[in-house]
């Protein structure tokens, strides 16, 4: 029986979306992307499907199932189409099936918060609070510190957070991390500084096909609503300024494409 293409909503910005991304990716399963503008986010079609108004959300059209919150979408997805537990370990493996739960709740309370908070203060936040900025700063550092220590103490082919092999536990970090020097306003190049495990652990993920074809689509996305790296549109000079112009309900142009911010 063939399957009809999930629809994934999502504004093309922010990094959860493409935890759910990814994972379609990895399991080869048919989507479709409806890609919507930050300033639409909170605004009806979008609060039909998800009345808190942040990407992403999905509808099955196999189910019926309109669904948000990444961590939810992510284990519809596993529970419902990871037949084959490509991804994931199945009920006969209690203890594994369960540690994948563990870290994607971690994922949801630990690091999708304190990254988001962090790149707010050091990059977004009009005022410098250097006390903030110390707080989550701080905090990013206690997470990775976690993780560094549960891979350094993992098996040698045992590289993953669960079992043996990737499960969706580990995709679901990527996104985030992926972005760690923008939210802790460093060089590329430094942002696992004093983490190697967790870089190792990272650059494996990101070696995948399964990343590439998202990142791919991501950049393709972002070119189309004429964006940068930061969500903001080129030419824009700072978050605060876009987000007044939306308030005021100006209409946000960017510059053309090609065009450098």
């Amino acid at each position: 029986m063939s399957m009809e293409p999930i629809r994934v909503w999502l504004a093309p910005p922010g990094p959860n979306p493409w935890k759910v991304v990814v994972v379609l990716e990895e399991l080869h399963i048919p989507y479709e992307i409806t890609s919507i503008r930050f300033e639409d986010i909170k605004k009806k079609p979008f609060t039909d499907l998800n009345p808190n108004g942040r990407a992403p959300a999905i509808e099955d059209p196999n189910t019926g199932l309109v669904l948000w919150e990444s961590g939810a979408i992510v284990t519809y997805l596993v529970e419902q189409y990871d037949t084959n537990n490509a991804l994931s370990y199945g009920k006969d493996d209690l203890i594994n099936k369960h540690h994948i739960n563990q870290w994607l709740h971690f994922q949801m309370s630990g690091q999708g918060p304190y990254w988001g908070v962090a790149g707010w203060f050091n990059q977004f936040h009009a005022e410098k609070i250097p006390s903030a900025i110390e707080r989550y700063n701080e905090q990013v550092q206690l997470v990775l510190g976690v993780l560094e220590g549960w891979l350094a103490a993992k098996e040698e082919n045992q590289q993953w957070l669960v079992g043996d092999r990737i499960t969706y536990a580990d995709l679901a970090w990527a996104t985030w991390n992926d972005r760690l020097d923008s939210v802790l306003a460093c060089d590329e190049d430094k942002k696992f500084e004093g983490f190697p495990h967790v870089q190792a652990w990272h650059e494996r993920m990101t070696a995948r096909p399964a990343w590439k074809a998202a990142m791919e689509t991501r950049a393709r996305l972002m070119d189309e609503q004429g964006l940068t790296w930061n969500g903001m549109p080129k030419g824009m000079e700072s978050f605060s300024e876009y987000e007044a112009k939306i308030k005021a309900g100006e209409e946000v142009v960017a510059m053309p494409k090609g065009d450098k911010a």
